[in-house]
């Protein structure tokens, strides 16, 4: 199924920082799903471009997408300050507010997942909640799996002049995947130099909860140990590795599946 193009708006965060909205579908019943993405991607890199958004409307949902800030669309400043996950996660709540949300599903991936996690602790108007592509390192770090990319490294390959002098093979590959998405790579060291390494409030989130991890991803190792650490959680591998398995059809199936599912089911 092709969608037609989204309807784009921008909403401004408490500190200034404006991130592009892209809407697709009908409001109503069921509630709308929220789209989060991963690093150095977009709404429309992660979840159009692979046909998340398409499956999502084909089932009947009104799809909100939003860019990051430093990503997409959406504002890039260059100071830290402005950015990290809780800063993201806050920008979840603006949009929810600005549209005039009542209870709606969250979906993120690697960052985008992290930001779901925060954002789902403090809203309760979160029904359900899809995270992908992370693993134990929320558990054990508090984020994204840094012992697979040191934070310093991701840093110093993302101002690197020359990528050929990077010499971290992984943070080479996310540098790599950063200059072809056409990515503004001081903004995203500027978030780079602050993600998000404390404790998640596992604990405090409501939503029913899909952990969903490519069975071959290095950033998200041991995921069951995230599904337990979340009440009432669930795990669904599927194939692929971190940059795969998000376009897989697998991925794109449970997602769906798991949105909607009747209420009794998935609770």
């Amino acid at each position: 199924m092709t969608v037609p193009g989204p309807a784009t708006t921008r909403v401004t965060a408490s500190d200034g920082v404006e991130v592009a909205v892209h809407r697709w579908g009908a409001g109503g019943e069921p509630p709308p799903v929220v789209l989060l993405h991963g690093f150095a991607s977009s709404t429309h890199g992660n979840w159009a471009r692979p046909g998340v958004v398409a499956a999502l409307v084909a089932a009947g949902r009104q799809v909100i997408g939003i860019d990051a800030r430093g990503h997409g669309t959406s504002d890039k400043p260059h100071d830290p300050r402005f950015y990290g996950e809780p800063a993201m996660a806050g920008d979840v709540r603006a949009v929810a507010d600005a549209l005039g949300l009542g209870r709606y599903d969250l979906a993120g991936y690697s960052m985008g997942a992290i930001v779901a996690l925060l954002a789902a602790a403090a809203d309760r108007r979160v029904r359900r909640l899809v995270v992908g592509g992370i693993g134990a390192g929320v558990v054990e770090l508090g984020g994204l799996d840094t012992r697979r990319v040191r934070r310093d490294a991701l840093v110093a390959a993302l101002e690197a002049a020359d990528p050929a002098t990077i010499p971290d093979p992984a943070a080479a590959g996310f540098r790599a995947f950063a200059d072809s998405a056409g990515a503004d790579r001081l903004a995203l060291a500027a978030h780079a130099r602050v993600v998000h390494t404390g404790p998640v409030p596992l604990r405090e989130i409501t939503a029913t909860t899909l952990v969903l991890a490519g069975e071959d991803d290095p950033l998200a190792v041991r995921p069951q140990l995230l599904a337990d650490a979340i009440a009432g959680a669930r795990l669904r591998l599927v194939p692929g590795d971190h940059l795969s398995a998000v376009g897989g059809p697998a991925f794109v199936a449970a997602l769906v599946e798991f949105l909607d599912e009747p209420e009794e089911r998935a609770a």
